[in-house]
């Protein structure tokens, strides 16, 4: 329970993908990680424990094994979450207030952002004694608000809204005009005309919290997939020293497809482990097919209230144990060798699985592991934690679900495998 309630202490802080990186990188330089950077030569050593990060919002952590390592295995994330991002010269005078000019980034849930205090998160660029400087931003502060239509007005709100992101969706920032510029500047100490850019975000103000008459529950913004990505990264540092090299992935721009420079499409994966495998003298190739990964990304549990949204053989409860996804489509990259190797690891450690598919009329969701394959192709299951309420601004998941995740990544890392021909040995 402790491990959980620091994963619940990680999402209380993770404003962003930038913030996110922040603190995987604050919690790995404590555990005595040295920091590499693309830009520079690195020298790697055996028992050594490293990570790097891209754009501020991506981040590679790994430990090299003492003696010949026996390939990867790689826990795989995604640091972004769906909201809102705010454009360049974003103050509008609309009506009688001052609104901010956002546009959509990913598949939210848009009602579950009305009528709720809101702030700003992610990260301002400001040019500052001469250098291109990144600093976060995440004020402890309530900003905004994206007030409903009143009933009144819209009679038939009830019976079904179709939102607008360019007139329903834009939140009041208040009744004056205001110089974002000039407000940015004075939230960070600096001067107006040193900041020149920024990514920025809205974010739900409210905090994780237990539910449930027995408080089985965690409510909380960003659990898909802050909750999977802080739970592995638990398990990664926790994790005992083996032959396979453990390898922790955290990407950004998920939501929107990962056609990014740090998104799991990227080359950012392959230029590490290509660079770590040169330092050691290992054999790229050799070392990919020695090795494993999981896709984490939550996974929707069955809805109480529309169980025939399910399909008729899944049963995925809230609290039951990690899902292993399962797509003809391949969306998810499990097939039946990788999903036979999670159920014999859950089953050496007594950690309770279940499988989830899609029902065959409708199209699911996608997420990284695919998509990383392009660049690294490894023998990967996806998995994740059962949530409801996936991309709304609130989501609900079971606590019990966190730690049995923690447990599952930590008894991956842990296990030894070897390859011998179309077989793979446990050790």
């Amino acid at each position: 329970m402790e491990q959980v309630e620091k994963v619940i202490e990680y999402l209380k802080r993770s404003h962003s993908p930038f913030h996110v990186v922040a603190l995987l990188s604050e919690r790995l330089k404590e555990e005595g990680y040295e920091e590499l950077r693309e830009e520079k030569e690195w020298s790697l050593k055996e028992g050594g424990r490293y990570f790097v990060t891209r754009n501020g919002s991506s981040l590679i952590a790994f430990r090299l094994p003492v003696g010949a390592s026996k390939g990867f295995h790689l826990s795989c994330v995604h640091t972004d979450s769906p909201t809102f991002k705010v454009k360049p010269n974003p103050v509008i005078q609309t009506g009688d207030g001052y609104v901010l000019n956002v546009e959509p980034y990913g598949g939210m849930i848009d009602s579950t952002w009305m009528d709720r205090p809101l702030t700003l998160s992610g990260r301002v660029i400001v040019m500052k004694e001469g250098k291109i400087r990144s600093l976060l931003f995440s004020p402890d502060k309530d900003l905004l608000f994206i007030p409903n239509l009143c009933i009144h007005m819209n009679r038939t709100v009830n019976e079904g809204m179709k939102f607008n992101a360019a007139k329903d969706m834009l939140p009041l920032i208040g009744m004056e005009n205001i110089d974002f510029k000039a407000f940015l500047a004075e939230s960070l100490s600096v001067k107006k005309e040193e900041v020149f850019s920024f990514d920025l975000f809205l974010t739900n103000r409210d905090k994780p919290r237990k539910v449930e008459i027995n408080e089985e529950f965690l409510s909380s913004p960003k659990l898909d997939d802050l909750a999977s990505c802080h739970a592995a990264f638990m398990a990664f540092l926790e994790a005992d020293a083996t032959k396979v090299a453990p390898v922790f992935a955290a990407f950004d721009n998920e939501e929107v497809g990962s056609l990014t420079r740090q998104g799991a499409n990227s080359t950012f994966l392959k230029d590490s482990l290509t660079r770590l495998c040169r330092q050691m003298g290992w054999e790229y190739e050799q070392s990919i097919a020695s090795s494993l990964s999981l896709s984490i990304d939550n996974a929707h549990a069955n809805h109480p209230n529309h169980p025939e949204i399910s399909d008729s053989t899944t049963k995925v409860l809230l609290g039951k144990g990690v899902v292993i996804k399962h797509s003809a489509r391949q969306s998810y990259t499990t097939d039946a060798l990788s999903c036979a190797i999670v159920k014999a690891i859950a089953k050496n450690h007594d950690i309770p699985v279940q499988e989830y598919t899609d029902r065959s009329d409708l199209r699911g969701g996608s997420t990284l592991g695919n998509i990383s394959n392009s660049e690294v192709s490894l023998l990967s299951c996806d998995i994740g934690i059962a949530q409801l309420a996936m991309h709304s601004s609130n989501e609900l998941c079971a606590i019990k679900d966190i730690g049995y995740m923690i447990s599952f990544v930590k008894a991956f890392y842990d296990t030894g495998t070897r390859m011998d021909g179309q077989s793979i040995i446990l050790e």
